[in-house]
């Protein structure tokens, strides 16, 4: 009876019962929306979170290939992901345990992000948060090289709110993952091409299985890519190297120099490697040895690198020496200088990467042919950012063809910087 002798008493009542709900699925604060990373708008049609609405559809993915690029793609684009049918007939199947610790470093790297594993480990949704960065220390799992971290850290830092200052511990140098050197010496000037200021500095060394290596990667961040045009790639005219040993005899690495520059020596005058030898803290839990070659060009715009390190089955019986895993590493630097271009195939998908994320200007990156990871990466950016890539292949006489990639960038601006 009083709500009919007060009938707009009745739809205040009403109204004021369903706020609640509404408020609920608003952000928790208006900073949040702030950190959001993505296309401007003038790229194509802005992705508008509205209150009370369902949330947005998962993307598909089946199959582990490609996990880390799915993931990091996924976080610039904030495109939520389903990844189902890993190692389902694997054994055992699902997710590896440096698999589950990539995603822990992901989640630490961002603020709101959502990660769902089913109990048998075949199936992850992931639901990017915003990317804050910050300084902090993750612990790698053993069974990968530290560069299994290092790249995707790479490309999501310089979009964080925040500097990235994070210390990663764990094995420094393993196959078929980017050793800490490489990084050094070839990722770190190829971002900077692209005007992101980074820098990686080797605290210890550590070898499989043991790890006990660590490296501090600091990166700043920025608003937007910088255009490239890596196209020329000139001729190469010296190399250069870094050989390392750890709680194994010094002569090792000495060993490992002799036999790569009397590999490189019959092609070209100056190779310049040197040796370092780690002991006590700095030498890791685990002996070992390696070496890093790089090769540079007249233009200045190679980027080229191969790797080789020991295997602690080996090294136990005596299976490889020292001179053979120098001549190893010596022998596929050679072949990725004869493939030709100016970005090596462990840096293809990379570099593709960055190129979508560019202003939206024509930018070129010449390469040699295509990985199977970087077809990948370049399906997967077509899907997320809209981009188009357009390749034209130049034919070289005796020599196997290049490609010329260009790419007219999604225009990824970080909106927690401000425009200078």
């Amino acid at each position: 009876h009083f709500f009919a002798l007060n009938p707009l008493l009745c739809v205040l009542v009403c109204v004021s019962a369903t706020m609640p709900a509404v408020i609920s699925g608003a952000p928790a604060s208006s900073s949040s929306s702030s950190t959001h990373v993505g296309p401007s708008p003038a790229v194509g049609p802005s992705k508008k979170l509205a209150v009370g609405l369902p949330p947005p559809r998962f993307v598909k993915v089946s199959g582990c290939e490609g996990f880390r690029h799915t993931l990091v793609v996924a976080s610039l684009s904030c495109t939520p992901v389903e990844i189902s049918g890993i190692r389902e007939g694997g054994s055992p199947p699902g997710l590896r345990e440096y698999e589950g610790n990539f995603l822990k470093l992901l989640h630490r790297l961002t603020n709101g992000a959502k990660i769902v594993i089913d109990p048998t480990g075949t199936c992850v949704r992931y639901s990017p948060g915003a990317l804050i960065g910050g300084t902090f220390t993750h612990d790698c799992n053993l069974a990968r090289g530290l560069g299994y971290w290092l790249e995707p850290l790479a490309l999501l830092a310089p979009f964080c709110k925040s500097p990235v200052e994070v210390t990663l511990t764990g094995v420094t140098n393993r196959e078929p993952d980017l050793g800490v050197d490489a990084f050094r010496t070839v990722t770190v000037p190829l971002l900077k091409r692209f005007g992101v200021e980074a820098s990686l500095r080797v605290l210890g060394r550590g070898c499989t299985p043991l790890g006990g290596g660590s490296v501090l990667f600091r990166c700043q961040t920025l608003r937007k890519l910088t255009p490239v045009q890596l196209v020329q790639q000139g001729k190469i005219r010296r190399i250069r190297g870094l050989a390392y040993s750890a709680r194994v005899a010094p002569d090792r690495g000495n060993r490992v120099v002799f036999a790569a520059k009397g590999v490189l020596l019959n092609f070209l005058p100056d190779v310049f490697i040197t040796s370092e030898h780690f002991t006590g803290a700095e030498a890791g839990e685990s002996p070992g040895y390696g070496i890093t070659l790089v090769a540079e060009s007249t233009s200045g715009q190679v980027f080229m690198s191969e790797e080789a390190s020991s295997d602690p089955s080996e090294i136990e019986s005596q299976q490889l020496t020292p001179e053979d895993l120098g001549a190893r590493a010596a022998k596929q630097l050679l072949e990725q200088i004869v493939l030709g271009g100016c970005v090596d195939t462990a840096h293809q998908p990379m570099a593709l990467l960055l190129l979508a994320l560019c202003p939206e200007q024509l930018s070129y990156v010449h390469v040699g042919q295509l990985t199977h990871q970087a077809e990948r990466m370049q399906s997967l950016l077509e899907e997320h950012f809209g981009v188009k890539f357009s390749t034209t292949r130049q034919r070289r006489k005796d020599l196997p063809s290049t490609m010329l990639v260009g790419c007219v960038g999604a225009n990824l601006v970080n909106l927690t910087k401000r425009s200078a």
